[in-house]
């Protein structure tokens, strides 16, 4: 006779995996928008906002060429001058990027609201808290001071230095369920404000949940969003959780004080037997 073996885990959920600027610091994940701007701005070619957050969660010199690639940058940047960007450019404005953005992250390292209650949370469940990005290692190697300072340690992170490629491969992931000792990859779930981040997580094999407003899909500040009306805000959250959703997130949550439902529910559905 012939047998094939199934097996299911159904041990609940193990670690919690998340993004930073516009997730858990850095509400509406202004840190590489600012930066961006400057440098553009520098060169002749201004850009806007929108140009910067199509990119976002991508590893930073990744974001760059993304940017490099809008038909309307790239035309206006021949225009100015004279050669259509390349990969010496993405070189060139990079080599100025990292240094800007080293400066100034740490000043963009206040905790989002609920951050500090949703650590606990997670904490007293016996969870591991593990954390990738688009920045660099020396980028994060400045911003994580700051962020402890103000009350937030990560148990493991990993950036795109560490690894082949950053988002949307899994890697980082990968590296991360080594570090935290986590195994199987679906007893992870994967947060974050931008659509490289489900894919990030989809690709890992992990549960997904997305960030809506406090981050880069919104993109206002703390007091732009402070005072936005309830139908301001049911607008643009439609809108945000639409495109999550098409791009394949499990869950999507306003900002992290609202996480610990959802891991609730998805700490039940491991239990069950159920996978992403």
């Amino acid at each position: 006779m012939t047998y094939r073996r199934h097996r299911s885990y159904a041990g609940g959920l193990q670690a919690v995996i998340l993004d930073w600027a516009g997730t858990t610091v850095d509400f509406g994940s202004f840190a590489p928008t600012a930066v961006f701007l400057r440098l553009f701005e520098r060169e002749g070619v201004p850009i806007t906002a929108v140009h910067v957050r199509l990119g976002m969660g991508l590893m930073k010199k990744d974001h760059l060429r993304s940017i490099l690639e809008l038909d309307d940058v790239r035309e206006r940047w021949q225009q100015v001058h004279g050669v259509w960007p390349d990969e010496h450019v993405v070189d060139t404005i990079y080599a100025d990027f990292e240094p800007l953005q080293i400066e100034c992250i740490a000043d963009y390292a206040d905790p989002i609201p609920g951050l500090h209650e949703t650590i606990s949370f997670v904490r007293s469940q016996g969870w591991k808290i593990g954390t990738t990005t688009g920045y660099t290692r020396p980028m994060m190697e400045a911003l994580l001071p700051a962020a402890a300072e103000r009350g937030y340690a990560p148990d493991a992170w990993v950036t795109p230095s560490d690894v082949p490629a950053g988002r949307p491969y899994p890697w980082m992931c990968y590296d991360l369920a080594i570090k935290l000792q986590v195994s199987p990859m679906h007893a992870m779930v994967k947060v974050g404000d931008t659509l490289p981040d489900i894919e990030e997580g989809l690709n890992a094999g992990m549960w997904t949940v997305g960030i809506a407003l406090s981050g880069n899909m919104l993109g206002a500040t703390l007091d732009e969003f402070s005072v936005l009306t309830g139908d301001e805000i049911l607008t643009q959250r439609v809108a945000i959780l639409r495109r999550f959703y098409a791009a394949g997130a499990h869950f999507v949550v306003d900002t992290i004080a609202d996480l610990p439902r959802v891991l609730d529910e998805i700490d039940e559905r491991l239990r069950r037997g159920e996978h992403p």
